[in-house]
């Protein structure tokens, strides 16, 4: 999607941001575009959606932001404003601006093996306290969450394009591992949606599939390898003493990084 124009902002954020300095546009999404405004408030990242799936997903992200910020003290994004617009089938969400940088352009430009450490140390500390920390009652389904997001693979695949196969679906119902314990998850626990600034983590991101889940999808994603980050055992050694343990095996990891994340 094209970049946000100033022009198409709504009045009623305009009117919440006050006056608007400047806007930029960090590497966009694929679910939303964002830009980055400076008002003479503060600084706020402004995200827009369009379609009913897009828009469903801010919808969501606003809702779990809304009940993280009021019922835990994670480092999560604060809501200021949320429009729908039905005629434009598009949707705004005003948020507070994290400072920092992903986990993954730090790791990418980090070539000090102490620091990278560090990072990826603190990477596995926050996935743990999020894990750690009591799920509000309305993020917590009806149906367990492994059944959901097996109902909710098979309809991306009949609807959407998705990177995963017949096939893998089909393996994926079959073969699903052993009940484990559920807790809060991130739902989408990967390096680029982690913020750090001078070591420490400001923030954790995109919390549209934030759910009571299973803990092993979190860190399935959250290890996955990347350009200069995950690519050998060290990184991931480091990743589980931030975690405080090791809670997949190599089956697990394929089911859920290989398998159940392919069809999101």
């Amino acid at each position: 999607m094209p970049p946000i124009h100033i022009d198409e902002i709504p009045i009623e954020i305009k009117q919440s941001l006050n006056k608007i300095i400047s806007i930029s546009f960090p590497r966009q999404g694929y679910t939303s575009n964002l830009g980055i405004i400076e008002s003479d408030q503060r600084t706020f990242a402004l995200k827009r959606t369009k379609g009913k799936l897009f828009n469903s997903m801010l919808k969501r992200e606003v809702s779990i932001l809304n009940s993280l910020n009021n019922k835990t003290e994670l480092p999560v994004p604060k809501v200021k404003k949320f429009i729908e617009r039905d005629n434009n089938c598009e949707s705004w969400a005003l948020l507070e601006f994290i400072e920092g940088e992903t986990i993954r352009m730090a790791l990418f430009n980090e070539y000090d093996n102490e620091k990278r450490q560090e990072i990826i140390f603190s990477f596995g500390q926050i996935l743990s306290k999020i894990h750690s920390t009591p799920c509000p009652e309305e993020l917590i389904m009806k149906q367990p969450w492994l059944e959901q997001m097996l109902f909710e693979a098979e309809y991306n695949f009949n609807n959407y394009m998705v990177d995963g196969t017949k096939e893998l679906l089909e393996r994926m119902i079959v073969k699903k591992p052993k009940e484990y314990k559920q807790t809060l998850i991130h739902g989408d626990f990967t390096i680029d949606n982690v913020m750090i600034s001078n070591g420490v983590i400001t923030g954790v991101i995109d919390w549209s599939s934030g759910a009571y889940g299973d803990t092993r999808y979190d860190v399935s994603l959250a290890i996955r390898p990347k350009p200069n980050a995950f690519e050998n055992e060290r990184d991931k050694e480091i990743f589980f003493e931030g975690y405080g343990g090791k809670i997949i095996g190599e089956d697990d990891y394929d089911y859920f990084a290989n398998g159940l994340y392919e069809f999101f």
